[in-house]
């Protein structure tokens, strides 16, 4: 079996958690794709995309629960992706193309100030 295992790192980490009506889960991580995913790793003016990843995962055991998980280049990408011109350019396409109720549940790297970050992975070749 092949794996890497990479150490060393500091990459800091995003935690978005958002409920909303478990029949619309679907619709929302195609329209989140579409509109966040890929407007944020294609912006204008960057040479390459700021996150290293992002996925999105579910609980069976909370339907209408979705956490969404980046880890960014450097706290530097993070930030410039986050100007408000830009969340709100984003945010207003989102909302247009996503008319179902949505809330923010918890966004844990707030509540660290950004504190949270990824030290080591290790993965499956």
């Amino acid at each position: 079996m092949s794996y890497d295992f990479v150490s060393g790192e500091r990459r800091p980490v995003e935690v978005l958690v958002f409920e909303m009506d478990p029949a619309v889960v679907e619709e929302f991580l195609r329209v989140d794709h579409e509109v966040w995913t890929l407007g944020e790793a294609t912006l204008e003016g960057h040479d390459r995309i700021p996150f290293v990843s992002k996925e999105a995962w579910l609980d069976d055991t909370k339907p209408g629960l979705v956490t969404l998980i980046f880890v960014w280049e450097s706290l530097d990408e993070w930030l410039r992706v986050g100007e408000p011109p830009i969340q709100q350019r984003l945010q207003a396409e989102f909302d247009a193309k996503f008319p179902h109720p949505v809330r923010l549940v918890s966004a844990p790297h707030e509540d660290s100030r950004f504190g949270i970050h990824r030290v080591s992975r290790f993965e499956r070749k």
